[in-house]
């Protein structure tokens, strides 16, 4: 009778784990019960080295929309008034948006900034609308691709010192953000002369490509919109733009093998990139910066350029 208790009580454990292992995967991928309710403008709580809020006012939805950016050390030095400086576009993970996400990512830009392994660059933390990233054309003020491409970018340029043209401007983002990096990277390739794409969620773009859009039976895409059918007409440009592309993820995180899938693919396009595969890191862009963040960072200073 003891055996049978004992076998019922590991029985349960393992029940108890398993879904453990679940709300864990959905916690590290972003994906919530109840998300916070979606706005276009965040207050950013807690002090970041070299991070500021600001807003613009959105000219297709008449309403103001937040970033956060950060400036590196001597922006508002004297002597460097005349400088311009490389910008990196950083797409959060998780849905909705929020401009806050993964501002604390600033600490490890101004690091190593500051102790002078990469040049100086902007960085800047897009808010990526109600479904992170993507265009939603029934949805209310749902264009989030638009807002970034069409209008936030314009704003930073105009407003901030940068370089201002594609040889100075990276793009990089990490799980739902990876996805959009790169579905905005092949269908945008002239804004961009670096990309990173991180931990991104292919097997259900794949899943998307194959079932004309449809991600869920309340989430339907444009037919094409999606990381393998842009990289399929990307691959077909004559001439093709020079695009960077540097792939990362963690080889713990649930992500892992769908990104090897998913660089097969692109090495039977023949679209070249490069990997980093970071050991033992679960899916988190934290982690994945702790242990080779300087990599992706030199490898936008490598393409877009020193600060000039």
């Amino acid at each position: 009778m003891r055996i049978f208790r004992v076998i019922a009580v590991l029985s349960l454990l393992a029940v108890f784990a398993t879904h453990s292992e679940a709300q864990q995967a959905k916690s590290q991928s972003g994906v919530q019960k109840k998300p916070a309710p979606f706005k276009w403008v965040n207050e950013l709580k807690g002090e970041y080295p070299g991070v500021s809020h600001a807003t613009f006012e959105s000219p297709s939805m008449k309403i103001d929309v937040g970033y956060c950016i950060y400036l590196p050390p001597g922006y508002d030095d004297a002597k460097n008034r005349e400088t311009r400086y490389p910008t990196v576009f950083y797409l959060h993970g998780g849905r909705p948006g929020s401009e806050l996400k993964s501002v604390k990512l600033a600490s490890q830009f101004h690091e190593h900034i500051s102790s002078g392994k990469v040049p100086p660059m902007i960085y800047v933390f897009v808010n990526g609308g109600p479904v992170s990233h993507y265009n939603m054309p029934d949805m209310k003020n749902g264009m989030g691709e638009d807002v970034f491409v069409k209008e936030l970018i314009p704003h930073v340029d105009a407003t901030y010192r940068t370089i201002g043209k594609r040889a100075g401007r990276g793009l990089e983002g990490f799980s739902q953000g990876g996805r959009g990096t790169t579905r905005i990277m092949f269908k945008h390739p002239h804004l961009f002369g670096s990309a990173a794409p991180g931990g991104a969620g292919h097997s259900t773009e794949k899943r998307i490509s194959e079932e004309n859009g449809k991600e869920s039976e309340n989430l339907i895409f444009t037919p094409g919109d999606n990381t393998y059918d842009l990289a399929r007409e990307f691959a077909k440009l004559n001439p093709r733009p020079k695009l960077p592309i540097l792939i990362h993820v963690g080889t713990k995180g649930f992500n892992y093998e769908n990104n090897l899938a998913y660089m097969e693919f692109l090495d039977s396009l023949k679209i070249p990139y490069k990997r980093l595969i970071v050991e033992g890191v679960p899916h988190s862009a934290t982690g994945i910066y702790e242990k080779r963040g300087l990599e992706i960072m030199q490898f936008h200073a490598a393409n877009v350029g020193a600060a000039k």
